[in-house]
């Protein structure tokens, strides 16, 4: 870890340096980021109090619509305020923990997905025995684990770059500190680290994807020895995990396997997976999702009664 850092703080250039642009952007992305927030709490809160959601399916998505809160609050809090503001300064120190809370969430967000095809796999694959193999001990020990990949993952990271001196540039073209724009703001050669980095960050998006995909194929494949409305009820519920899948992947995928050339586009696309993806997930999820709706009108109803009552 390099003790000789010049820098102490960062200057983020944000998405727009424009005054009229900037009150667009605070505007529109506190509204996307209100939404999230609504969205997935709207779902742990059904979730956790609705008997009928009690699956391994509805534990895996109260895991994603929580690492969905977290992943988007790493960066849109920061990146909101920041747009209200002439000059925009993250310390070092901060810079770090928003690199390793982004890598961390979003890393856990990629292998719930994981879990959420082996769940739906098993559930439609091997039906007889999925209540043995996908029991509450083992949806536990398989969402640890997810937590504790998603934590080596981001401290190789973090780390990777603590091992790169920072000694005088510090203008970072970017709203959040992400590995391509402090790359290229180190005062040594990068190529290793960004091998390392990409292979780290490239490797766990690609695999991962393939991995998903070839899971759904084999699930979709399977689909042939079932009745017309066991067919229709698992297709409805993997065409929602393939769409929230190619949203979430497409990006990360673009920007973890590309060179460390920064385009400025990076930006937008960088928005679309930390701010975007996590919107639409638990609009995908509800709006595809018969049991989420019903458990939601119960407990919308319930309120309404208890608020009569008083």
């Amino acid at each position: 870890m390099h003790l000789n850092n010049n820098v102490t703080e960062f200057i983020l250039l944000g998405l727009t340096q424009d005054p009229v642009r900037k009150k667009i952007v605070f505007a529109t992305f506190l509204f996307f980021y209100l939404g999230t927030l609504f969205g997935n709490l709207l779902i742990i809160v059904t979730i956790k109090t609705s008997q009928a959601l009690q699956s391994p399916m509805y534990f895996f998505l109260f895991y994603l619509s929580l690492s969905d809160t977290f992943f988007s609050t790493s960066t849109a809090p920061r990146m909101i305020g920041d747009a209200l503001l002439r000059k925009t300064t993250i310390s070092f120190i901060e810079c770090m923990i928003q690199l390793f809370s982004s890598h961390f969430f979003g890393c856990l967000e990629i292998f719930i997905l994981i879990l959420m095809a082996v769940d739906r796999y098993v559930a439609i694959c091997k039906p007889l025995h999925y209540m043995t193999i996908m029991s509450h001990r083992v949806c536990g020990l398989l969402v640890a684990m997810a937590w504790m990949g998603s934590c080596v993952h981001s401290s190789t990271q973090t780390f990777l770059l603590l091992s790169l001196p920072f000694c005088g540039p510090n203008v970072m073209d970017h709203y959040f500190c992400d590995l391509q724009p402090l790359l290229k703001l180190a005062c040594s050669d990068t190529y290793v680290i960004n091998l390392l980095l990409v292979s780290n960050s490239g490797a766990i998006c690609t695999v991962s994807f393939v991995m998903l995909m070839f899971s759904y194929v084999v699930i979709l494949h399977s689909l042939r020895n079932h009745s017309a409305e066991g067919r229709r009820k698992a297709l409805s519920t993997c065409i929602s995990h393939i769409i929230v899948v190619i949203l979430f992947f497409g990006p990360c995928i673009f920007i973890y396997t590309c060179p460390a050339t920064t385009f400025p586009m990076d930006k937008m696309i960088a928005v679309f997976y930390t701010i975007g993806t996590p919107l639409l997930n638990p609009l995908i999820y509800t709006l595809r999702n018969a049991e989420v709706k019903n458990a939601m009108r119960k407990l919308w109803s319930k309120k309404l009664i208890s608020d009569d009552e008083r």
